[in-house]
């Protein structure tokens, strides 16, 4: 009996009989044999997974309200009926039986008071449903956590004449009837904005700030100039096409609308090694098994929509171009001033290292542009937390698993905490929970959250402003307005005029990005043959060996082609980087744009920071003044609130232990709402931070009246919730100082005692 031999697969007699010279060749040519069998074959399964894409798509354009949300909803408020109408929907997402809240995730809550969340998701060129494109997701975490949880899309079309107020005055009646529908609510709507939702909703809370809890930004661009030099070029892309009058003669060449797919485009041009190879090969190297999530995510990145011209005219020159919205320059119709300062509700933003798209500096940059110094941040009363990733891109803040599992779960389950914080910039940080872990049972999920107190030099050191890099973006933004000027005086009349009717949809489905989808499909008459041959291949699947040298020669080839349009894409950026400091950096070009000399521009800078008006300063004398008043207006939890921050103002940081130890001593000593106590707390950090030994020393006076037992009662956990963590060696002073102070409460009090005979009396 011939038995194959282990190394070729041939009979043994048959390799017997071949000389050993000839041996490697014939390996060789078994080897090549192999191969060419198992790309042939991965070239039928791949074409076949495209042709299942192209289906995929014509399907998705069908579909009535096209999204990717993984869950199912029903429709609350349709944007088409408002009074100005817009192509947006809010949806209340129904909760799947998998996700169900987490055990005790409500302990101490009662889940059908729990605050709504609310997920907006971009139209920023592609279809609504990113936000909750996975079971671990922003819309999973909420519902883990038990919260009602509301999702905001869009149709693909929108309705003519809408614009971006049009749309923030629809998010803003959005939120208006979620409010509605819980009015036993203990706080107003946590609300989730993903990158171009990020900067919108953040706009509709500057003009409706009455509206929101606590906001969440993820991945969104808000300080557009900002950027790290050598590593964020798409920064750049206005001033090298010559500003915004590109835009408006695309808007005028699609019929009043501007396709998304060109913004998805400026996207897929940043990485042109994934766009064009290694996004495709990975599929066809790795076909047997990843077919699904290909598939899964193409649904997601094919389903281009559309903006009205006005929109994405707005948009570019006011934001990108413009950058308008950080220097409180856009004003509403009726004549609001869009304002972030006017924020009431906690801000956290989240932003990644690893996002090209959307880079920490504008993420975080619209901080440092506000705001002069840490007084100047506290003295709008404004409390911002930031929390950044080492590596995760643009589009895993918003669909990885793992982000899903850690970050957005731990937002979602500390949302009280967070919106209890006190005016101040903090940073959130996210441990992991282990078997080493001190009092793990106060912990929701596998993950700890810790805020720590920030200054604005903090923000500062990571977005790493540039004065100058400033000045040739203003320039740019004069040269946008000049050439959008010209493009509408002398070319948009005859743009518009050649347009025909029915031209604007042949060249959106002739878009470089929606040919493919478009081609290769059931439609095609060739498709039914490599659906056939797919199905044979699938039968009789003949995968190479990864030893195989001919794979080995692929995978080098493959990495070449990498990491040369890598290189390629590194010159180009260096390039248009350069470029854009040369032109726009020019003395008489920034003349020209009536920029005043660098001297000059510094020393009115220096005039005309932020809060340095005699009005600003008149207002913050007299909330000193009426601070000062209060310093000894309150009672126990007043008393119990400052002495809990008091403890903490050198350490500077908390935890979700402490903070769910010290909610369950408040709620045995309060039934105020947590509204009202957010009052408190933000009350008591502000007599803390204007004069902290006055505020202790009035700490008697907020007692007086107690009962002794109660206050006795007080002390304990205080000093329970102190000790959970180490305290250094100023903390345990701290704690003395304070438990003296409460001890002394509960002696007996002539004048309580007085009080309480002769009421004995009367009765």
């Amino acid at each position: 009996m011939n038995l194959p031999d282990p190394t070729s697969g041939l009979p043994t007699s048959f390799t017997a009989a071949i000389p050993n010279a000839l041996m490697p060749g014939v390996k060789f040519a078994q080897a090549a044999t192999e191969y060419a069998v198992d790309a042939w074959q991965r070239y039928l399964l791949f074409a076949d997974v495209m042709r299942e894409r192209g289906n995929q798509y014509q399907a998705h354009l069908h579909e009535r309200a096209p999204n990717v949300l993984d869950f199912e909803a029903t429709l609350i408020v349709d944007g088409r009926n408002l009074p100005r109408p817009v192509n947006y929907g809010l949806v209340r997402i129904l909760a799947p039986e998998d996700l169900k809240p987490d055990h005790d995730a409500t302990e101490g809550r009662d889940p059908g008071r729990l605050r709504p969340f609310v997920i907006f998701d971009p139209r920023a060129g592609h279809g609504p449903g990113i936000g909750g494109f996975k079971r671990e997701s922003e819309i999973g975490a909420a519902l883990r956590a038990g919260h009602p949880c509301y999702f905001v899309g869009f149709l693909p079309d929108p309705v003519p004449g809408q614009t971006v107020e049009d749309v923030m005055r629809a998010e803003a009646a959005f939120l208006e009837k979620v409010i509605e529908l819980h009015p036993d609510s203990p706080g107003k709507p946590a609300v989730i904005g993903n990158c171009q939702a990020g900067w919108q909703i953040l706009m509709t809370a500057a003009m409706r700030p009455e509206l929101f809890g606590p906001i969440v930004v993820a991945g969104a661009p808000v300080s557009y100039w900002a950027g790290w030099r050598g590593k964020n070029p798409m920064r750049y892309s206005g001033g090298m096409l010559g500003g915004s009058w590109l835009t408006a003669m695309t808007g005028d060449l699609g019929g009043g609308r501007f396709d998304g797919a060109w913004l998805v485009q400026n996207f897929e041009n940043l990485n042109p090694a994934n766009t064009l190879w290694n996004k495709q090969y990975n599929l066809y190297a790795t076909i047997d098994t990843e077919a699904p999530r290909y598939l899964g995510f193409e649904k997601y990145w094919g389903g281009h929509v559309f903006l009205n011209a006005a929109e994405m005219q707005y948009i570019v020159d006011n934001l990108f171009v413009g950058n308008r919205l950080v220097r409180g320059e856009i004003v509403t119709s009726d004549g609001i001033r869009l304002d972030l300062r006017n924020i009431r509700s906690p801000i956290v933003v989240f932003c990644s290292y690893g996002d090209n798209i959307t880079p920490p500096p504008q993420a975080l940059g619209w901080i440092t542009d506000l705001y002069r110094d840490d007084a100047d941040l506290l003295g709008h009363d404004q409390t911002i937390v930031y929390a950044t990733h080492d590596s995760i891109g643009h589009l895993g803040i918003f669909v990885s698993s793992s982000t899903g599992r850690k970050e957005h779960r731990e937002f979602v389950s500390n949302i009280d905490l967070i919106d209890l914080l006190p005016s101040g910039l903090y940073e959130a940080h996210m441990g992991n929970k282990t078997e080493a872990t001190s009092h793990a049972e106060l912990i929701q999920g596998d993950h700890v959250l810790s805020i720590s107190t920030r200054s604005i030099d903090d923000v500062r050191a990571i977005v790493q402003p540039d004065p100058e890099s400033d000045r040739r973006f203003a320039t740019a933004a004069y040269v946008s307005s000049l050439n959008l000027g010209l493009y509408r005086s002398f070319m948009q009349p005859w743009v518009k005029a050649c347009v025909m009717p029915g031209s604007a949809d042949v060249a959106s489905r002739l878009h470089p990005l929606r040919v493919p989808y478009e081609a290769w499909s059931d439609r095609n008459p060739f498709a039914s043959w490599f659906a056939q041959a797919a199905e044979t291949v699938k039968q009789d699947r003949k995968p190479v060996a990864a030893d195989n040298p001919f794979w080995q020669m692929q995978s080098a080839v493959s990495d070449a082609i990498g990491s040369s349009l890598d290189f390629w894409r590194d010159m180009r950026d260096t390039m248009v980087e350069q470029t854009f400091e040369t032109v726009y950096g020019a003395p008489w070009l920034q003349a020209l744009a009536g920029l005043p000399a660098k001297s000059e521009s510094e020393a009115a800078s220096a005039l005309t920071e932020p809060g340095d008006t005699d009005e600003r300063n008149a207002s913050i004398a007299a909330e000193h003044a009426r601070l000062r008043n209060e310093m000894t207006q309150g009672g126990l939890v007043e008393a119990s609130v400052r002495a809990l921050l008091f403890m903490r103002r050198t350490h500077g940081e908390a935890d979700e232990r402490r903070f769910n130890l010290a909610r369950a001593m408040i709620s045995t000593i309060s039934d105020r709402g947590i509204l009202a106590f957010k009052e408190t707390v933000r009350e008591q950090a502000k007599l803390l931070r204007l004069d902290t030994d006055a505020a202790i020393d009035a700490l008697p006076a907020l007692l007086a009246n107690v009962p002794p037992a109660e206050v006795r009662n007080a002390a304990r956990d205080i000093e329970k919730i102190s000790t959970t963590l180490p305290l250094d060696e100023q903390e345990r002073a701290d704690l003395a100082r304070v438990l003296t102070i409460f001890e002394a409460a509960t002696k007996e009090r002539p004048e309580t005692t007085r009080r309480t005979a002769a009421s004995q009396k009367a009765g």
